[in-house]
């Protein structure tokens, strides 16, 4: 009981996305490699639209407590349901894009509004 009272927020909400992510069969996003084929859980932290290569991009941070990676839809300006703030479940195969974890196009599954685990 001290030990949460003296804990910050933000530490006992990356605590929640690890004990998440956990439970749901997923891997930490820290021990994701490149190349590597996986699925991963969080929550979304920014959501920007950013082109690349003249093509447009939907990008996302996907944050499961233990770190971050680019989630990045090619060819897609909006996609109802990804927005800040938002879990999902995502997998593919991670790509290490000037030294940054991303998923390009993944498979993702969004979590119920409101479901912690």
């Amino acid at each position: 009981m001290i030990e949460r009272l003296s804990t910050s927020q933000e530490e006992l909400h990356s605590a929640e996305l690890q004990e998440d992510a956990e439970a749901a069969g997923c891997t930490r996003i820290c021990d994701c490699h490149d190349r590597q084929i996986v699925k991963v859980t969080g929550t979304l932290r920014t959501v920007t639209l950013r082109p690349r290569a003249g093509v447009p991009a939907l990008e996302a941070e996907l944050f499961d407590g233990s770190a971050a990676l680019d989630v990045v839809w090619l060819g897609r300006r909006s996609i109802v349901g990804i927005e800040p703030g938002r879990r999902m479940i995502a997998s593919g195969r991670i790509s290490m894009t000037h030294g940054r974890r991303v998923l390009f196009n993944p498979k993702y599954e969004l979590r119920p509004l409101g479901q912690e685990h």
